[in-house]
């Protein structure tokens, strides 16, 4: 047989790295300056690197070069004329700004899927949450008390909202353990028009505010201990309690001697009782006109954004860093998120109809 016979189109690495525009990489790299003091490892062979890591599972330098050199041919084709060193990898990781990496992930984002809200319920819902990926040592500073010893584990957060229709991060910030998870919503902007979902940890008044002035709207637990006063009990149909609704109110959340600080919400109260769980969970939101059983179930998506997190943990390794500084941290975590973000278009461009612009990757080998 042919030798050419056994291979379609370009390798699958190569045709992933063309789902990168260059126009956008070469913006970014004039705004950070990457480029400046490096002779030969310029940003977009650090980026090849960084991307050959995430997409092999490399657990160490040592390993992820000497991968690197014995495909040093078949890596030709992406524009690498020699692979790094160990140290000029861990020069880089330390030196170049982890800002760039992140701020090319949200711009590719917006290159192949941000759009005008639709008005299909499911291409309008966002979800926030965290996940903390643990770090063995204190280099960024993780939650939780020292240990008798002194010592304590270190942390990094990525703080997401999660584009539910697409199932990607549209926003992404990386934070210490430490931080609080009230710290993302001062960063994150939701699409006016939007529906989104978090849990109760992110309870903000004026940020309820806000977005319900946006027309957007919000779907959390109430705390056991807030406050609030009932305005109206509003009326439960028979289909709705034969779902799990148990009683819907209209309420003024928050504590009218404590508004200067605190300010009021006017929102909905529901208590859903789930029955395959035998639990009740009590939902508030500014919508008033869904009906409560929706409410419920759009609350139920939330979990989606907990498969995110274990489907790129499982498939990028972020149990050991290829740096013991901050820098290096932030870049790995990036172009962990990156190498899902080009798996995520490939599968998008694998579902599209065939007059769509956008190529799609063809089988062949890795390289």
């Amino acid at each position: 047989m042919p030798k050419h016979s056994f291979f379609t189109g370009q390798p699958v690495f190569a045709q992933l790295l063309n789902l990168i525009p260059g126009h956008i990489l070469s913006k970014l790299v004039v705004r950070y300056q990457a480029n400046r003091y490096y002779k030969s490892f310029m940003t977009y062979d650090h980026l090849v690197t960084m991307l050959y890591q995430g997409f092999f599972q490399c657990l160490s330098l040592r390993e992820l070069i000497s991968g690197m050199q014995a495909n040093h041919l078949r890596l030709q084709h992406l524009g690498l004329k020699t692979t790094p060193r160990r140290s000029t990898l861990a020069e880089a990781n330390s030196k170049r700004n982890a800002d760039l990496f992140g701020e090319l992930f949200h711009d590719l984002y917006r290159h192949h899927f941000a759009s005008l809200p639709d008005s299909h319920q499911q291409k309008r819902l966002y979800i926030i949450d965290s996940t903390t990926v643990s770090l063995f040592s204190n280099i960024m500073r993780g939650a939780g008390s020292y240990k008798s010893d002194g010592r304590k584990k270190g942390g990094a957060k990525a703080h997401v909202l999660l584009d539910a229709h697409h199932n990607i991060p549209s926003f992404v910030y990386l934070s210490e353990a430490r931080h609080h998870d009230l710290t993302f919503l001062d960063k994150v902007e939701v699409p006016p028009g939007s529906i989104v979902v978090f849990d109760k940890a992110y309870t903000n008044h004026s940020r309820f505010n806000e977005w319900s002035t946006q027309q957007t709207t919000w779907i959390t637990r109430q705390k056991k201990d807030s406050s609030y006063q009932v305005l109206q009990i509003l009326p439960v149909s028979p289909l709705s309690a034969q779902a799990g609704v148990c009683s819907d109110e209209e309420i003024l959340l928050g504590r009218p001697s404590n508004q200067l600080i605190t300010p009021l919400v006017k929102a909905r109260r529901i208590i859903f009782n789930d029955t395959e769980q035998n639990r009740s969970f009590t939902f508030i939101t500014n919508d008033l006109q869904m009906p409560a059983e929706q409410v419920a179930a759009l609350y139920k998506q939330r979990w989606q954004i907990e498969l995110l997190f274990k489907r790129i943990k499982q498939r990028y390794p972020l149990r050991y860093f290829l740096g013991e500084n901050e820098n290096a941290i932030r870049i790995q975590i990036w172009t962990a998120l990156i190498c899902d973000l080009l798996v995520q278009i490939v599968n998008k461009n694998l579902t599209i109809s065939n007059n769509y612009r956008e190529p799609s990757v063809q089988k062949g080998t890795l390289f």
